[in-house]
C-alpha cells in the first residue's frame, strides 16, 4: 500500500487540526475515550478433528479445537470470528474475544486488527474502540480499521478524530486510510478540510488510486461542487464501475442529466459493463430527460446483462413508462412481478401522480389520479401496509384531483398506523386540505403537526391567503419568524397574496422592504404579480402601471393580464389597450389570454385588433380552449364538458341548473354573455350563453349526489368566466352549502354569496 512521507505529517495535521477544532466546536464532539468492555466465560462447542492446517479450517472445526486445546494457532480464530461477522453477532465475538486474551493472543496485531474489524461490523462501535485503546502497539492497518468502521457506523465525527490521533502519533497514513476520511467529510459536507486532504493526496501521488479517486469525486458532488467533481473524475486513471456510476449519479443529483447520460455512453464505449446501481441511476436521469427512447435502450442492456429482474431497476423501468405515458408497458412489468414489494407499489403511485403533474390535458391527468387510488386500494388489500412515502404521494394525488373523501379516509389511515407524527405526511395533509378548500381541517392538521418545517408553515401561510383570511395568513407569518424560522421567496408570495385580498397597501410595502433589507432576498416576478394584483383589486389602476414601470426585469404575460383585466372592469380603456399592445409582443401560449384581449377588443369594437388576435392564435397553433370539470364522490371522479349530456343523471343536472338559474334572478342574477371562440367559417358566433359551461354541471351533480349540507368540490381545467362566478356565489346563497372550485389560476370557496378570491373572478 502506499504511504506517506513522514515530513509531511507534521504540516497537515496542523492545517487539519485546525479545520477539525472549528468543526468539533460546531457540533460539540465529547473528547471521552474511556470504554469499559466486560466478556461473557461461557462457550458452546463441538469436537472435531486435531491437527489441520489452521488456513483450511471452517467454523465449527476450529470451534472443536478451541474446546479441545490449551494451545492453539492465532489462526484458528479467524473462521470463528469472521462467523461472528456473517451472524452479526456481538455477544458470540465478546466470547471468543475472552479466549483471545486467555491464550496470550492479545498482543497479536493482526489478529486483534481484525477483531476490531469483526466489532466495527457488528456495529459495535465502542467495544471496537476498547480494543484498539488497550493495544500497545498500531500499525496503519489497526487506525484505518477503526477509522473506516466509524464511518461505516455513521459517526464521521469521530473517524475524522481518530485521523487526527493518526497524524499526530506520526503513523503513515494509506490510500485507505485517506479514502475513509474523505467519505467522512462527505457525510459531514465539509468541503474545506476534504480539499485539504485532496491537496495532500495529490501531492504524494496517491490520486491514480481508484477508490480514493471515487471517495473525492462524491465527496465533491455531495458539497455541491459540481465542477471539481467532474475534474476529480476526469482524473481517475483507471475506472472501474463504481466510478461511472458515482459520476452518473453525481450528474443527476447536481440538475445534469444530459451529462450523466454522455457519460454513460462513455462507460460502454470504454468496454466497462454496468451494474444495477449504474442502471438505476441511468434510469433516473432518463426520467428527468423525460428521454423515453434513451431509456428502452437501456432496458434492453438491462436484459442484456441480466439486471432486469433486479428490483430496483425493475421499478425505475415501470417509472420511466410511466413518467412518459407508456402505461400498458408499465402496468405489463407490474403485472407480471410474482412478489411485488411495497417500493414497487410505491413507484407505481408516484409515476402516476407525477404523470398528473406532468400531462397538460386534464381530463388524462384525472384518469392518473384515479389509477392511483385505485393502486393505493390494491395495496391496501395486499398483505403489506402504506408508508411515508406512500401516504406523501397519494396525499398528492388527493389535492391534484381535490378528492377530501379519500383524503380524509387517508388522514384516518395515517393515525392508525402513525405515520401521521412524520414531518412529511403532515405537510402533505396541510397541502391536500387546503388545495380541496378546507381551511379548518388544514388548520387542525398544521397544529397537530409535532414539529414543523419552511414547507408547512408556508403552505399554511399560502392557504390562508388563498382562502381570503388575510389576517390569520400574516399572523402566521409573524408566529414563524418568533419560531426561528427564516422565509424564503415563496413564503413571502403567501405573503404578499394575503396583503392583495385584504388591500393592505401599507402592509404590504413594509413587508416588501423586510424581504429585500433583512433577508436579502431578492424580488422575483410572483412577488410583483402579487402586488400589481393588490393595486388592481383597489382600482388604483395607475399605481399598479408605475409599478410595473419600477421593476428590474421585463414583465411577464401574467403581469400584464392582471392590469388588462382590471383595465376592463373600471373601464380605463386607454392604459388596457397599451398594456395589450406590450402583452401581444411577447406572443403568449396560453389561450385564455388571447381571449381576455379578444374580449377587450371586441366590447370595444376595435375590429381591427379582434383580426390581429386572431392571426396570431392562429400563427401560435392554438386551438379552443379545453374546458372540463370534475367532481369526485365515494371513490369515484365525474368529469364533465361544456353542455355535456353523457351522464345518466343529465336530465336531473339540467332541470336543477333551470330551477336554480330562475330563483338566482328573483335575487337579482343577470345572465352575462361569455365569449366562446369560433372556427373561421364561423365568425358571426362571439358570444354564447354560459350557462351550461363544466364547472355548473359538475355543481349540479354534486348537489343532487351528495349528502345534505356537504360541500361540493369541483376542479376545472380552465379559468372560471364572470357569468359562472356570479352564478355560484347565488347558488351558494339557494343551497346553504359551501362550493369549491380550483380552477387553472385561483382556489374560489363560496360561501353564502361570498367568494375568498375577494371576487376577483368578476372582474375576468
Amino acid at each position: 500500500m502506499a504511504s506517506l512521507p513522514s515530513v509531511a505529517v507534521t504540516g497537515v495535521t496542523q492545517k487539519l487540526d485546525l479545520e477539525y477544532r472549528k468543526f468539533s466546536q460546531h457540533y460539540s464532539i465529547s473528547t471521552d475515550k474511556n470504554t469499559n468492555i466486560s466478556y461473557q466465560r461461557s462457550y458452546t462447542s463441538k469436537p472435531s478433528e486435531k491437527n489441520i492446517d489452521p488456513k483450511s479450517l471452517d467454523y465449527r472445526e476450529a470451534l472443536s479445537i478451541l474446546k479441545e486445546s490449551s494451545v492453539v494457532e492465532s489462526a484458528v480464530y479467524v473462521p470463528i470470528l469472521q462467523e461472528c461477522i456473517d451472524n452479526y453477532s456481538v455477544s458470540e465475538a465478546q466470547m471468543i474475544h475472552t479466549h483471545v486474551i486467555k491464550t496470550g493472543y492479545h498482543e497479536d496485531m493482526f489478529l486483534m486488527t481484525f477483531l476490531i474489524n469483526v466489532y466495527t461490523k457488528c456495529g459495535a462501535m465502542d467495544f471496537a474502540r476498547g480494543v484498539f485503546d488497550k493495544l500497545s502497539k498500531k500499525n496503519v492497518v489497526t487506525w484505518t480499521a477503526l477509522i473506516t468502521g466509524y464511518v461505516r457506523n455513521s459517526e464521521p465525527e469521530l473517524a475524522i478524530r481518530v485521523f487526527l490521533e493518526l497524524l499526530e502519533s506520526g503513523a503513515y497514513p494509506t490510500n485507505y486510510t485517506l479514502g475513509a476520511v474523505v467519505s467522512a467529510c462527505s457525510s459531514l459536507y465539509l468541503v474545506g478540510m476534504g480539499k485539504q486532504i485532496h491537496g495532500y493526496i495529490v501531492k504524494y501521488n496517491i490520486e491514480s488510486d481508484t477508490s480514493t479517486g471515487n471517495a473525492i469525486c462524491s465527496l465533491y458532488s455531495k458539497c455541491r461542487r459540481f465542477d471539481l467533481a467532474v475534474k476529480a473524475f476526469r482524473r481517475i486513471p483507471e475506472k472501474n464501475v463504481i466510478s461511472w456510476t458515482t459520476m452518473i449519479s453525481a450528474c443527476g443529483d447536481n440538475g445534469d442529466a444530459m451529462l450523466g447520460l454522455k457519460i454513460f455512453v462513455e462507460m460502454l464505449l470504454d468496454g466497462v459493463e454496468p451494474n444495477e446501481f449504474t442502471l438505476t441511476s441511468v434510469l433516473s436521469l432518463c426520467c428527468v430527460m423525460q428521454a423515453l427512447e434513451f431509456g428502452e435502450q437501456v432496458h434492453s442492456l438491462s436484459i442484456k446483462f441480466g439486471c432486469v429482474s433486479n428490483l430496483p431497476v425493475k421499478n425505475s423501468i415501470m417509472y420511466l413508462y410511466l413518467r412518459s405515458g407508456k402505461t400498458d408497458e408499465a402496468q405489463k412489468l407490474f403485472s407480471a412481478m410474482e412478489t411485488i414489494s411495497l417500493v414497487t407499489w410505491n413507484a407505481m403511485i408516484a409515476g402516476y401522480a407525477q404523470m398528473m403533474e406532468n400531462e397538460k390535458n386534464v381530463l388524462k391527468a384525472q384518469h392518473s389520479g384515479t389509477d392511483a387510488l385505485n393502486i393505493f386500494l390494491k395495496l391496501n388489500r395486499s398483505s403489506l401496509k402504506p408508508d411515508l412515502f406512500t401516504f406523501s404521494s397519494i396525499l398528492t394525488v388527493c389535492s391534484s384531483l381535490v378528492a377530501i373523501e379519500q383524503g380524509e379516509q387517508i388522514h384516518a389511515q395515517t393515525i392508525k398506523t402513525g405515520f401521521l407524527s412524520d414531518i412529511v405526511v403532515g405537510s402533505a395533509l396541510v397541502n391536500m386540505y387546503n388545495k380541496c378548500g378546507s381551511i379548518e381541517k388544514a388548520t387542525r392538521a398544521f397544529v397537530e403537526m409535532p414539529t414543523r418545517t419552511l414547507i408547512s408553515w408556508t403552505s399554511m401561510i399560502t392557504g390562508y391567503a388563498q382562502h381570503g383570511r388575510s389576517a390569520q395568513a400574516l399572523q402566521l407569518f409573524e408566529d414563524m419568524r418568533l419560531a426561528g424560522e427564516r422565509p424564503n421567496k415563496i413564503t413571502f408570495v403567501g405573503v404578499f397574496s394575503a396583503c392583495s385580498h385584504a388591500g393592505m397597501v401599507d402592509q404590504a410595502m413594509r413587508y416588501f422592504k423586510m424581504m429585500k433589507k433583512e433577508y436579502r432576498i431578492k424580488p422575483v416576478v410572483d412577488h410583483f404579480a402579487c402586488l400589481v394584483d393588490m393595486f388592481v383589486r383597489l382600482g388604483r389602476l395607475q399605481d399598479a402601471f408605475d409599478f410595473i414601470e419600477k421593476m428590474e426585469f421585463e414583465p411577464n404575460e401574467f403581469i400584464w393580464s392582471i392590469l388588462i383585466a382590471g383595465c376592463r372592469s373600471h373601464g380605463n380603456m386607454d392604459l388596457g389597450f397599451y398594456a395589450a399592445e406590450r402583452l401581444l409582443e411577447l406572443k403568449p401560449k396560453d389561450f385564455e389570454t388571447y381571449v381576455l384581449l379578444l374580449s377587450m377588443y371586441l366590447s370595444a369594437g376595435r375590429w381591427k385588433d379582434v383580426s390581429k388576435v386572431r392571426k396570431l392564435m392562429k400563427d401560435e397553433n392554438l386551438g379552443k380552449v379545453t374546458d372540463w370539470s370534475s367532481i369526485s364522490i365515494k371513490d369515484k371522479v365525474h368529469s364533465f364538458r361544456p353542455d355535456d349530456r353523457s351522464q345518466s343523471h343529465s336530465t336531473e343536472i339540467y332541470k336543477l341548473l333551470d330551477n336554480l338559474l330562475d330563483k338566482a334572478k328573483s335575487l337579482g342574477y343577470a345572465s352575462l354573455k361569455s365569449l366562446e371562440m369560433a372556427d373561421e367559417e364561423e365568425t358571426d358566433k362571439t358570444f354564447s350563453s354560459a350557462i351550461h359551461h363544466s364547472e355548473k354541471l359538475a355543481v349540479a351533480f354534486g348537489l343532487l349526489n351528495m349528502t345534505s349540507g356537504a360541500s361540493v368540490r369541483v376542479l376545472k381545467s380552465s379559468s372560471m368566466c364572470r357569468d359562472c362566478h356570479s352564478l355560484i356565489m347565488y347558488i351558494s346563497v339557494l343551497t346553504g352549502r359551501e362550493i369549491v372550485i380550483r380552477d387553472s389560476k385561483r382556489l374560489h370557496q363560496f360561501n353564502n354569496g361570498h367568494c375568498s378570491c375577494g371576487d376577483f373572478g368578476s372582474l375576468l
